[in-house]
C-alpha cells in the first residue's frame, strides 16, 4: 500500500491517528524535538494506522532531536521533528 506524508496538528497526542492530516507536499522541517510530520500508510485524511515503527521513531524524534530511523544518513526518514 502506498505511503502519504501526514501533517503533525501540534495539540494531539502525537501517537493517535487524528491528530494527523493528509498534505499534498513534502514537509520543510526535517529535525526537532517536537513532531512534525509523518510518513505512513495512506489512509485518506488520516493514517491508516501508526505501525510500531512508527510509534518507536516519534519517540527517538523526541529524546534524539532527528528524523527517525537516524540509523544511516541514506536511509528514508518515516518521522520529521521542528524544533
Amino acid at each position: 500500500m502506498a505511503r502519504a506524508w501526514y501533517a503533525y496538528n501540534g495539540v494531539g497526542d502525537p501517537l493517535v491517528l487524528g491528530s494527523y492530516i493528509l498534505t499534498t507536499v513534502k514537509p520543510g522541517c526535517i529535525n526537532g524535538g517536537r513532531i512534525c510530520a509523518i510518513y505512513e500508510l495512506n489512509g485518506g485524511t488520516t493514517p491508516q494506522l501508526l505501525s510500531q515503527n512508527i510509534r518507536s521513531y516519534i519517540a527517538n524524534t523526541q529524546v534524539l532531536l532527528v528524523a527517525q530511523p537516524d540509523s544511516n544518513p541514506g536511509i528514508k526518514k518515516y518521522v520529521y521533528g521542528k524544533a
